[in-house]
């Protein structure tokens, strides 16, 4: 089963420094059937303003993934961190029991890009953590690039849950396979341009439920990026 969640279905919140679109229920947004996806809880993809951002906030129990596709997001954290994210990297930070940071822009003409993503954690109230890791266009380009894991395989970043993250770059002709375990589910996300999933045409933003299906092929229309999610089975999923 692949089931599609079209970009422009999403949620949708404009506060005028920040443009934001949420695939799964957030904030004001709410929507009983797009809860999530197996442990995936949150996809949103914020375009922040110049020299604007979000003010110091806390978390809790979850994994935090910032990927960012245009610009520079300036990170800090109640941890001592303090970094800026850019294309090709990325940025998973564990709340745990809980920990507070901000995100800015720190460019005064370019607004920043990026995708924020919520995961839920096998389990809460572990110390929280902060991670960055950088891939290079030619490591995902007409490929999956394996960029988060619950081992930190392969030079990933570490998730405490029983999931991984790939990242792939596809132009027109290009082309990749992924199998997935019979009882898993999958969940991909274009981040931009448009690919085509087992013959399906998805464009920026638009996502898809995968359930059933244990090979997955991707091919490039026009300079797609794209996010797949490799999740456990979860009952009410």
């Amino acid at each position: 089963m692949i089931q599609i969640r079209p970009a422009a279905a999403r949620g949708h919140a404009n506060h005028g420094w920040l443009d934001s679109h949420h695939t799964f229920s957030f904030a004001d947004y709410y929507d009983p059937q797009q809860m999530g996806w197996s442990v995936l809880r949150v996809i949103n993809d914020d375009r922040v303003a110049p020299g604007m951002g979000f003010g110091t906030h806390g978390h809790r129990d979850m994994e935090i993934v910032s990927y960012v596709l245009d610009g520079t997001l300036q990170h800090r954290d109640s941890m001592g961190n303090g970094t800026l994210i850019e294309p090709g990297d990325v940025q998973r930070m564990s709340a745990g029991r809980g920990v507070m940071h901000s995100e800015f822009n720190p460019s005064q003409r370019e607004p920043v890009h990026f995708l924020q993503i919520w995961i839920l954690p096998a389990e809460r109230g572990i110390d929280p953590g902060y991670e960055q890791i950088r891939f290079s266009a030619d490591d995902k380009r007409g490929r999956f690039r394996l960029v988060a894991s619950p081992d930190g395989r392969e030079g990933s970043v570490t998730l405490h849950q029983d999931a991984t993250i790939h990242a792939g770059l596809f132009d027109q002709g290009e082309t990749a396979e992924v199998k997935l375990g019979a009882d898993r589910l999958a969940y991909l996300h274009v981040a931009r341009g448009s690919v085509r999933l087992n013959g399906v045409p998805l464009g920026a933003g638009d996502g898809a439920r995968i359930r059933d299906e244990t090979l997955l092929t991707v091919d490039g229309v026009e300079q797609g990026e794209v996010l797949l999610f490799d999740l456990p089975p979860v009952a009410d999923a």
